[in-house]
């Protein structure tokens, strides 16, 4: 399943997306199956019961809504905790000339980053290096503590395409990049959570981003150094994850940074990043 979140008559709400006669349309599920949570989180809390119900209620919808006719939000618009990975892909650690890192580099984003398809990201008065990063992102579906690699994928609900949005200035003042990372607006999510049934081997996957049709970035999840399970072996073996929380992988190689000459964001250009089986993320760039 594509499971959304999105706005419609003024209300929050949560669906699918499907496909008919050629168009992307909307199950909205307080219409199809009413004993659904009404909120994302609560959506995974419920477990393989509650998106069981959600997939029957997917085949048998009656009546669908126009993408059109309402606003998308991020899949999960408050996330417990964004936990993302630093120096993650082999082609980017390559185009930086740093060593591969041994232990996963984590650092956090909060909730006041997250922004939907479509929405826009706002370059802050305060910096004119403002980066993109084309990232694969994984969202947790059951609470997990000290799981092992080999289990781990049976934590994970599903993927989305992340932006994890960068000041490199205030990345790189000090040693921690956490100042860098947590501007307004500055993780872009979306369109959708696609399930990990559905998304297929989230190691193999093509990652491509583009500004105003220039592609920047092109890589595939395989050069990926340290993958989901092992990702979710580290991170659980320090703090429980949760249902929602959402861990993002690592930026391919092409990021504007390491560009000769450098290649930040400005004000009217159009990002977008497409994964492989997960669609494709696009958000307008504006000034503060």
């Amino acid at each position: 399943m594509k499971l959304i979140s999105f706005i419609h008559q003024n209300s929050a709400r949560i669906g699918a997306l499907v496909t008919q006669d050629g168009q992307q349309r909307v199950v909205d599920f307080s219409l199809a199956a009413p004993s659904l949570p009404g909120d994302m989180i609560g959506l995974l809390q419920g477990g393989e019961s509650a998106l069981a119900a959600a997939r029957q209620a997917v085949a048998s919808a009656t009546s669908t809504l126009a993408l059109e006719d309402v606003r998308l939000l991020a899949p999960i618009p408050r996330p417990g905790k964004i936990i993302c990975i630093g120096l993650n892909y082999r082609d980017h650690a390559a185009e930086t000339g740093q060593p591969l890192p041994e232990y996963p580099i984590v650092f956090s984003k909060y909730a006041n980053t997250v922004i939907a398809d479509g929405d826009e990201i706002v370059l802050p008065r305060v910096t004119d290096q403002v980066d993109y990063e084309a990232e694969l992102g994984f969202v947790i579906g059951k609470t997990a503590r000290y799981v092992t690699a080999a289990d781990a994928l049976a934590y994970v609900a599903g993927y989305l395409p992340i932006n994890d949005v960068s000041a490199r200035d205030y990345q790189t003042r000090i040693s921690q990049w956490t100042m860098g990372k947590t501007f307004d607006t500055f993780a872009p999510m979306g369109p959708a959570l696609v399930t990990s049934d559905e998304a297929g081997d989230a190691g193999k996957l093509d990652i491509r981003l583009t500004i105003n049709g220039v592609v920047l970035q092109d890589s595939n999840t395989r050069e990926l150094i340290f993958g989901i399970p092992e990702l979710v072996e580290a991170l659980s073996e320090v703090m429980t994850l949760e249902p929602g929380d959402i861990v993002s992988t690592g930026t391919p190689p092409g990021v504007g940074m390491a560009r000769k000459p450098q290649r930040y964001m400005r004000p009217g250009d159009v990002v977008s990043i497409t994964i492989q089986g997960l669609g494709t993320l696009t958000n307008p760039v504006v000034a503060e």
